[in-house]
């Protein structure tokens, strides 16, 4: 029992008796107590006696004590003491015990024996017994005890169960001030900011509650007098007494601090590898510009700020050839002029719908670009941004705040960008788009100037907590501008942070300035590709001519894909089409030189097989030093090394619209499709051959006899292949397409290509479709004359006649002159029989055909000669001539343009005269 005194109006009204809890110093000590008798037996045996000798009451009671418990070699000893303590003497001492039935010591007991007497006088003697093994134990602990809290190097506490401080050491007075008794009384409030002492307090409560330790809980505070943000690690366990009532909660505090710094040193270097990382994998996979900047913004947001914006020099978007980061005219240049025109090309904000401005810098020349802020390396705690809108907190490893923000960038392409551009002097936001210049003494006009990064602190107010203006760098050229900005909230930008934006920015400006390299080299092939395809619908007789060229996407290199239509004497017409192996510039370049080839030797009026043989000298030709002719043989001879070869494949077929045959000769390249009236369509068997470059193999002739209505497509490989299906099913859709009724032909077209697969963009696509006319037979006038003089009259005649039919008597006085002229030149100078014909389409021709095979040459006749001046005389009258070699001999041939109805034009005097 113990004693409260119970105050009532400040006066002690009495004295309240009432149990106390167990918990008090005899639980540890676990004092036993017995009495002895008159007559030196044990007459009283307590429940602890019970305990401490392992004896029951029923049992020691009528015993003597000294026979029972002590050892034999002490009985005499403990006898005499026996009867001192019965005759009135108190002793205290240590006596060793045993329990019953053993021989050896068991303990030693300290024991105090306090005489009494009976009601009837007698003396009797009471005996209170403590294991010595027990005190050694509290001596031990309370050893320890003041050894943990006197000599540990860590802060140590004791929380009562009022969760107020009972003891603290003196490393903990040392951190918090004051001695030890001064912290007696606190609680966690007054060491702490509310929202840690909520937490910590929090903490205090469960393990009273529950029993179960908290190892490792962080808590963020400062010590008293000092405002640098600190970082304990709290370890919190339940403390017990002897009887295992919970008295308390001990805490061991340490201070974790640079244990702290050092993580979140490595969390942002692995956060700064990761996005490095990530801008290599994200960054560049186009080669367009504004892509490639808003990749740079997919990276950066929300990863390592919260709004960015990249700005590209205005001249860099549209293929100004001035290098990037020039001022204006001269004119411009001064202190007003500010940079020169760039375009804000993409934004992001990780704060949806709020229109951010970076603060105005007042001071522009007390700007220190180099110098990093002061706060580096502190932590920040996440705030309210603005009304309404959350500010993405970051925590000092970069990671952000759960449950801010947004899941991705916002960005705004049509209305004011969420990210504007106050830190560079514009008092407005700027929309992505616009074209705009930063003033001369601003953050980024002085970025763009000398290449370095600036840092720009936000407003008072502002949401935004500082901005990095970084220059994107590439090959020592400036080629824009990107801007990183944190909101408050956020930690601030450090050295580690201002290394990675220049590195993003770096990587950005380099994938940008390549971007603009490849589409200056694409528009220049574009170019060049363009003006040596046909111009407009090509026009050929007995052939409806339509053809569609489709360049590969933006992203994929110009390739090498042409096709022609050449007109040939006699009304015939070549069909080319053709595809050189490799992409860009030099694909270009060499499609050029092969097709301007294929015209010269189509006028020379060749069988296509030795077209393709001569185009593939040409070839072998292409990749040799400059002024260097290089044979078959010579390039052989010279080994690949020392000229690059450029293959190409091609298909050459001439067709005769009197005949409607059609000779191929095929260089590697894909079958031509043939579509027969109310036949499905298929691919012609035309030898294949080697593609052009290769050398050593001829190539092979195939001509085809094309019925009336007959469709004729030749195709490049992009029309009908791709990576997403196989070559065959390429053609078998081609086919497909092209089987079905009969519509116009430029409809066909159309039909094919929304039909096929041509939206792919890895390959140029050429298409050239022809549909059969040949001419009817009446605009055809064939005779076959002897080899006689009156042939020459005779020919006249046939063709006065035929002219007379086909309604052109304009023009029979000149077809009788050229004509009696041939017909005399292969009388004089041909052999065998001589054959007239006359073909009517857009013009006239006249042809001369005889088996000999020397060429006629014109040349101009002295002034003493009778002749020599029949061909001078076809040259001047006909709009064209020429000969060609056939299989039995030459065939000699002039062109007239057909009357307008105005007469023909007779030639003036001095064309007459310049033939003498």
């Amino acid at each position: 029992m113990s004693e409260i005194p119970e105050t009532v109006s400040g006066a002690t009204r009495g004295v309240v008796w009432q149990s106390s809890p167990p918990g008090s110093i005899y639980d540890y000590i676990r004092v036993a107590s017995f009495s002895i008798g008159p007559d030196g037996l044990v007459d009283q045996w307590s429940r602890r006696a019970v305990e401490l000798f392992g004896v029951s009451a029923e049992e020691a009671r009528g015993k003597d004590p000294v026979e029972v418990f002590m050892p034999a070699n002490l009985r005499e000893r403990g006898h005499r003491r026996v009867r001192e303590i019965l005759d009135g003497k108190e002793w205290t001492g240590l006596v060793p015990f045993r329990q019953p039935g053993e021989e050896q010591p068991h303990g030693i007991a300290e024991m105090y024996v306090m005489p009494s007497e009976t009601e009837n006088g007698e003396r009797t003697a009471l005996c209170i017994v403590v294991d010595v093994r027990a005190l050694r134990r509290i001596e031990t602990d309370l050893a320890a005890s003041q050894a943990i809290f006197g000599q540990s190097p860590f802060g140590f506490l004791l929380f009562g169960t009022d969760l107020t401080v009972k003891r603290t050491n003196r490393r903990f007075a040392t951190v918090f001030g004051g001695t030890t008794d001064d912290h007696r009384g606190r609680t966690a409030y007054d060491y702490l900011p509310h929202a840690e002492a909520e937490r910590l307090t929090a903490a205090l409560r469960t393990v009273l509650e529950t029993g179960e330790a908290v190892t490792d809980l962080e808590i963020v505070g400062a010590a008293p007098g000092n405002r640098d943000r600190r970082h304990w690690s709290i370890n919190l366990y339940r403390v017990h007494s002897g009887s295992g009532r919970p008295v308390g909660v001990a805490g061991l505090g340490i201070d974790v601090t640079r244990r702290y710094n050092a993580a979140r040193e490595a969390a942002s270097a692995r956060r700064n590898l990761a996005l490095l990382n990530e801008a290599g994998a994200r960054i560049g996979t186009t080669l367009d510009l504004q892509a490639t900047a808003r990749e740079l913004l997919d990276v950066a947001v929300p990863g390592f700020c919260d709004f960015a914006a990249v700005d590209l020099y205005q001249g860099l978007l549209t293929g100004d050839e001035a290098p990037p980061g020039r001022w204006g005219s001269s004119t411009d240049v001064g202190y007003g002029a500010g940079s020169a025109e760039v375009r804000r090309v993409a934004v992001a904000s990780a704060v949806p719908d709020t229109p951010v401005r970076l603060g105005r810098q007042r001071h522009p020349g007390a700007l220190a670009p180099d110098v990093p802020p002061s706060r580096d390396g502190q932590a920040a705690e996440t705030t309210t941004a603005a009304p309404g809108q959350a500010a993405k907190g970051r925590d000092s490893a970069g990671r952000e705040g759960a449950g801010q923000g947004t899941e991705a960038p916002d960005r705004t392409d049509n209305a004011v960008a969420p990210f504007a551009g106050d830190a560079c002097g514009d008092p407005e936001p700027i929309k992505v788009g616009s074209v705009h210049r930063f003033p001369f003494n601003s953050p980024c006009a002085g970025a763009l100037r000398t290449g370095r990064v600036h840092t720009v602190p936000g407003p008072d107010g502002s949401i935004v907590q500082s901005t990095l203006v970084v220059p994107m760098v590439a090959h020592d050229t400036v080629v824009g501008l990107a801007q990183f900005s944190r909101a408050m909230g956020s930690e601030p930008f450090g050295k580690r942070d201002r290394a990675l934006a220049v590195e993003l920015a770096a990587r950005a400006a380099v994938c940008i300035d390549n971007a603009r390299l490849y589409r200056r080299e694409h528009e220049r092939a574009l170019i060049l590709q363009r003006s040596l395809l046909p111009p407009g619908d090509p026009e050929a007789a007995g052939l409806d001519i339509a053809c569609r060229y489709l360049p590969g996407t933006v992203g994929s290199e110009v390739g090498g894909d042409w096709f022609d239509v050449i007109e040939l004497p006699g009304h015939r017409t070549a069909l080319v089409i053709g595809d050189v192996m490799g992409r860009g510039l030099r694909a270009a370049v060499a499609m050029g030189e092969l097709r301007t080839a294929v015209r010269t030797l189509a006028q020379l009026d060749l069988e296509p097989a030795e077209v393709l043989s001569h185009l593939d000298e040409t070839a072998r030709g292409l990749g040799a030093p400059a002024g260097a002719q290089q044979s078959a043989r010579a390039h052989k001879a010279r080994g690949p090394e020392l000229a690059e070869v450029y293959l190409a494949t091609c298909v050459y077929a001439v067709y005769d619209p009197v005949t409607r045959r059609c000779t191929f000769a095929n260089a590697g390249h894909l079958p031509p499709v043939l579509v027969e009236p109310g036949a499905p369509a298929r691919l012609l068997d035309v030898p294949p051959g080697m593609p052009l470059g290769v050398g050593g193999e001829p190539f092979e002739e195939v001509t085809v006899e094309l019925p009336e209505g007959a469709l004729l497509a030749l195709y490049t490989d992009g029309l009908v292949e791709s990576r997403d299906h196989p070559l065959d099913e390429g053609l078998n859709a081609f086919r497909n397409a092209l089987t079905g009724p009969d519509r116009p032909l430029e409809d066909v077209c159309d039909h094919v290509l929304t039909t096929l697969d041509t939206g792919h963009g890895e390959d140029d696509i050429a298409l050239l479709m022809a549909r059969i006319q040949g001419l009817p037979s009446e605009a055809v006038g064939d005779w076959r004359l002897p080899r006689e003089p009156r042939s020459v009259g005779r020919a006249r005649e046939l063709a006065r006649a035929q002219l007379t039919a086909w309604e052109l008597e304009p023009l029979v006085d000149t077809v009788e002159l050229l004509v009696s002229e041939l017909v005399t030149n292969a009388l004089r100078y041909g052999e065998g029989e001589i054959r007239l014909r006359l073909l009517r389409e857009r013009t006239l021709v006249c042809e001369v055909w005889d088996a000999g095979l020397v060429q006629p040459r014109r040349r101009r006749a002295k002034d003493t000669d009778e002749g020599g001046r029949g061909l001078q005389l076809v040259g001047l009258l006909s709009a064209a001539w020429g000969s060609r070699r056939t299989p039995r001999g030459k065939t000699v041939w002039f062109e007239l343009a057909l009357p307008d109805g105005e007469g023909s034009a007779e030639p003036t005097v001095d064309q007459l005269l310049s033939m003498f």
